[in-house]
């Protein structure tokens, strides 16, 4: 008979993962990282290019990987997503709910109402319509685990990034209280808060070396995150080593929200 190590949970050995966001950054590292543990990956994405790159890696390495194009604002595509996820693997075990975007710069009051609803489409909705779908699924198939990537800015507010700093909220809470309301029924939900991090999404306001070295300094380790590091802490969520941990935020920040 084969022993099992009772200490070693913090793998994804053939559970089946939804990755939205899967193309570049966080998510990209985390559909590699999830693989190389044994998860079986759709990744969600509108960036073709890069999503099936990531797919051509993992499967190259012997992973098992596939592509669904997503737009995560329309809730046909997001059913759509779940249910390919589904007939791909014959069945879904969980998601990381990591696509989002920055959106402009600017006060309250220079934001245009179009900005504001494309930040709140993609960081607010779209977590919403991708948490729906999974759920339905889930409560019906024996539960699962969704982590959903949030921010620091769910917490606190930064300087001219009111529709980010909403958006963040508003993911933060709907979070919390769909891990409340599905905590019995075979679902653990949480969110993982990321302070600044090297992604291309955030590489264009790092190219200013100011705002590139004001950002380290407000970190008190130093420097930026990796996505590798942000992955790491969404894969324990998705293990069993996690079993009893419902509704959490975990700051993976360097230290930010320390003393923010």
């Amino acid at each position: 008979m084969t022993q099992v190590d009772p200490y070693a949970k913090v793998h994804l050995d053939g559970k089946r993962l939804i990755v939205t966001g899967g193309g570049s950054g966080m998510g990209k590292e985390a559909a590699l990282l999830f693989a190389g543990r044994g998860a079986k990956v759709t990744i969600a994405d509108v960036n073709v290019a890069g999503a099936e790159a990531v797919v051509e890696q993992i499967t190259a390495a012997g992973g098992a990987a596939h592509f669904v194009e997503t737009n995560l604002t329309v809730d046909a595509d997001v059913q759509r997503l779940v249910e390919r996820a589904v007939a791909q693997y014959d069945g879904l075990d969980g998601a990381f709910n990591n696509a989002g975007i920055i959106g402009p710069v600017g006060s309250v009051a220079d934001l245009s109402f179009d900005e504001w609803q494309k930040v709140i489409a993609v960081n607010l909705n779209a977590v919403f319509l991708s948490l729906k779908h999974e759920i339905n699924y889930l409560v019906e198939n024996g539960g699962g685990s969704i982590v959903n990537t949030v921010s620091t800015a769910g917490r606190f507010a930064y300087p001219n990034l009111p529709a980010y700093v909403a958006s963040k909220h508003g993911a933060l809470g709907l979070t919390r209280q769909a891990a409340y309301d599905y905590a019995g029924r075979g679902l653990r939900i949480n969110a993982v808060l990321p302070g600044s991090t090297e992604t291309p999404l955030a590489a264009a306001a790092l190219e200013d070396p100011v705002i590139a070295e004001g950002v380290k300094k407000a970190q008190p380790i130093g420097r930026l995150g990796q996505p590798a590091e942000i992955a790491e802490v969404a894969a324990f969520l998705l293990s069993d080593a996690a079993s009893f941990v419902v509704g959490a935020d975990f700051y993976v920040d360097g230290g930010v929200s320390v003393n923010p």
